[in-house]
């Protein structure tokens, strides 16, 4: 039995964080204490200002709420490594966070044990994200994502406001499954009950939405998982241009160097690759081609509208060259004394 009522109250506020709901029996289970401690446990809670709320029974069942302040928090020695690590990054593709989250890096590195510093800032070092090209596009609602991780986390229904990319607005009804960055868009990755089938959602084109308070056992998704899933669906999606071409180059570095979805890269054998671009603005394929000797002129194929776009960049690159040629010729006819004088 937990005698120490600090600790205790630390251990009850530490489950209750972890878990949606806990049942009375539960939660004296797990501290080896009676319900009539556990009922006063929590109103010692509710008395710091933490929003428990309780349900009628035998045992009783008990929940952390939304309040009107923002209670202290516990972190395990995980959760305080990850959090302190998301934030010296401040997320891409979000609105208006980089401020927020220098605030509140600076309170959480303040508590910090001094035990995981190391592990933050090694993390921190070695660990960076390779934004694609075109890094900066639509940025998500913070508020937005926050309320969408929370209905994933519990496998509620949430309806929403959402804009197709022909600008048809209307409301969904959805079981939100999972978040995906796929900078810089974030995707929303559900199965929208109207319809009966997965759908992803862009969020940045996603408002008010509103948990229902329906929570669903959640289902199977079809694929390995939701990063999986979204690459899947944006590989498969119709787009303007598209470029094919067999690369003389093994698949793992075609796709680092051209930054291109796992499933536009297929091995052909251990030094051959075949690459597919597709993309609706042709500068983001001309630029994915930067980074990749491309094969044989007989195995390259796609849209034709694409060609003048990929001259245009051919010729601005040509120019530059050919500037930075001259440059050099200059300095070089600077650097050599004169036929005429004497040595």
């Amino acid at each position: 039995m937990t005698q120490d009522l600090p600790a205790r109250m630390l251990r009850l506020l530490s489950l209750l964080q972890t878990r949606r709901t806990w049942s009375g029996i539960e939660l004296a289970t797990r501290l080896g204490v009676t319900l009539r401690t556990i009922r006063r446990d929590i109103d010692r809670l509710r008395d710091l200002g933490y929003p428990i709320e309780g349900t009628t029974g035998t045992a009783g069942g008990y929940r952390l709420v939304a309040g009107t302040d923002l209670p202290p928090l516990l972190l395990d020695d995980e959760e305080a490594v990850a959090i302190a690590v998301a934030l010296r990054t401040a997320a891409g593709g979000v609105t208006g966070i980089e401020e927020t989250a220098v605030r509140a890096l600076a309170k959480l590195e303040q508590v910090l044990p001094q035990r995981l510093r190391p592990q933050v800032t090694a993390i921190q070092a070695t660990a960076a994200p390779l934004p694609v090209p075109w890094s900066t596009g639509p940025e998500a609602d913070p508020t937005v994502l926050a309320t969408l991780a929370a209905a994933c986390r519990d496998h509620e229904i949430t309806t929403f406001t959402y804009r197709t990319g022909k600008g048809v607005t209307g409301r969904r009804r959805a079981e939100p499954h999972a978040l995906v960055a796929a900078s810089p868009v974030w995707y929303l990755v559900a199965y929208d009950t109207d319809l009966d089938e997965w759908r992803l959602f862009r969020v940045d084109r996603l408002t008010d939405p509103t948990p229902t308070g329906h929570r669903v056992t959640p289902r199977p998704l079809p694929d390995t998982d939701a990063a999986a899933y979204v690459a899947t669906r944006l590989a498969a999606a119709p787009a303007r241009y598209t470029f094919h071409a067999t690369v003389p180059a093994d698949a793992e570095t075609v796709r680092a160097r051209t930054y291109a979805l796992p499933n536009r890269v297929q091995p052909v054998d251990e030094t051959t690759s075949t690459l597919d671009l597709a993309a609706d603005n042709p500068h983001h394929i001309a630029e994915q081609l930067l980074g990749i000797d491309l094969g044989p002129a007989h195995t390259i194929h796609g849209t034709p509208e694409l060609a003048p776009h990929l001259e245009k960049l051919a010729y601005r690159l040509l120019r530059a060259a050919h500037a930075l040629s001259r440059q050099d010729h200059r300095s070089k006819e600077r650097s050599e004394p004169d036929a005429g004088h004497e040595q």
